[in-house]
């Protein structure tokens, strides 16, 4: 009999409040939802909807009001600040819509910072990143810096660095945001291509209903609701 597969993701009965002034804003409402490995998720939604809020949470960027979110069976949402970014470091990875490149480093070296802090020697890291920039078609460009390399490119940098130390999760965070039609497309595949070959789970996190069509399952959000749950066959 072939072992059920568990949840990587766990969220339950997630609630958000800001305090605006004299109001209380809610931006997510008691949402519950399971993830599983391998799945690419996308969270959608119109501005305001609370889908930054959420991702956030996932990521243990912000605490949760109320609901807690395990991933494996760690519960994120109560570790401290300094267990989190441990955890971030070892099993999470991130791309940016504004690309958050260190501007005085070149594509290798922003490439390679995340397994810096892993303590990965100079000379591994360096190889290592070579390889992923290579994959992602930029082996011309490893000394170039953010000023010279146009958006795709730098997002394709952004890429190669969420990816290097094969997280079990990437958070896409709009990550096509600022780029044309052609290179979107470009982008959301070097995503998808990665995430199937390690068997990584991507979250990602947009308003553009073109991007939700690389998912395996929309997750749509309306004022910090869950408003429908699609997975695709």
């Amino acid at each position: 009999m072939e072992k059920k597969k568990s949840p990587l993701i766990r969220v339950r009965n997630l609630r958000k409040e800001y305090v605006a002034g004299e109001d209380v804003v809610v931006a997510l409402r008691d949402i519950s939802f399971d993830v599983m490995p391998g799945e690419i998720c996308c969270i959608f939604g119109t501005s305001g909807s609370g889908k930054s809020t959420l991702l956030n949470q996932l990521a243990g960027l912000e605490s949760p009001t109320s609901g807690e979110v395990l991933i494996g069976n760690i519960p994120v949402s109560r570790l401290s600040e300094n267990d989190l970014a441990i955890f971030r470091q070892r099993y999470l990875g991130f791309i940016f819509q504004s690309y958050n490149l260190m501007s005085t480093m070149t594509a290798l070296e922003n490439t390679a910072l995340p397994l810096m802090f892993k303590g990965i020697d100079k000379k591994t890291r360096e190889k290592s990143a070579r390889a992923i920039l290579k994959t992602v078609g930029l082996e011309h460009r490893l000394n170039h810096y953010p000023s010279q390399m146009s958006g795709g490119q730098q997002q394709r940098v952004g890429i190669a660095r969420a990816f290097i130390t094969k997280p079990k999760i990437v958070f896409a965070d709009e990550p096509t945001g600022n780029l044309d039609t052609k290179t979107t497309i470009e982008v959301m595949e070097m995503i998808k291509g990665f995430a199937h070959k390690y068997n990584q789970t991507i979250i990602l996190v947009t308003h553009e209903p073109e991007l939700a069509e690389y998912a395996t399952r929309v997750i749509t959000l309306a004022d910090g609701e869950i408003i429908s749950d699609i997975k695709k066959d």
